[in-house]
């Protein structure tokens, strides 16, 4: 099972959703977003997994990379290979789709709980948030989850394959969570959140969001037709 992951060069970490889809028999080929290939150059593709990015889609000087990518899950979509969108990717996913994205009055950080209408495919939480941008949820989609701020998740299948998408991070590691927050932490700190119990906690729910991350996949996967 060949999937290819868009990701920014500095962002090449499908964390545990990427870990469980290789255990899953999946193949992780990484794609720069910057450079995307032709899709229909691409080799036997089964999935597309678009990652997360300090970019933001609404934003004008990102256009051409967003409209990049989005052109890109599209071709994915009538070519009837699955899409899987986290946090900025959901965003691109919800653009492609018709949808849109937004900056959000305040930032989500920290371990947050999501209100669902699908447990097994947005179960509530919490899971990791570290964004100030949403999506809005194309017209075609089924919402899944919300929260205060806006759309946390939704599954389209509108475009010949199925598409799912969460604004939050089911895939982060501590590891690569603690080190958003180092390279950030005057920002954190100034939205109030109190970083070094950020860090403890995060440590503490590594475990118990690796296996929830697992079996997401795993709901994901059936979702998606494999």
């Amino acid at each position: 099972m060949r999937v290819y992951v868009v990701a920014d060069g500095a962002g090449r970490d499908a964390g545990f959703v990427g870990e469980q889809l290789e255990q899953r028999g999946g193949e992780l080929n990484y794609l720069e977003r910057e450079d995307l290939p032709i899709f229909a150059d691409l080799d036997d593709p089964a999935m597309l997994l678009l990652l997360g990015s300090d970019l933001a889609a609404h934003e004008p000087q990102n256009g051409e990379v967003v409209a990049s990518e989005s052109q890109f899950a599209r071709d994915a979509l009538e070519a009837g290979v699955p899409v899987m969108g986290i946090c900025y990717g959901s965003q691109v996913l919800a653009r492609a789709l018709g949808g849109t994205s937004y900056r959000a009055p305040e930032p989500e950080l920290g371990w947050r709980m999501v209100d669902t209408s699908d447990p097994v495919l947005c179960p509530p939480g919490p899971w990791p948030q570290l964004h100030r941008d949403m999506f809005v949820a194309p017209p075609t989609a089924t919402l899944l989850g919300t929260s205060p701020v806006g759309h946390q998740a939704f599954i389209d299948e509108s475009q010949g394959a199925r598409a799912i998408a969460w604004q939050f991070h089911p895939e982060v590691t501590a590891a690569r969570f603690i080190h958003w927050i180092d390279e950030d932490e005057a920002y954190y700190a100034a939205a109030g959140a109190d970083t070094g119990a950020l860090r403890a906690e995060t440590r503490e729910r590594e475990a118990a969001n690796r296996e929830a991350a697992h079996k997401l996949t795993d709901a994901a996967l059936e979702y998606l037709g494999f």
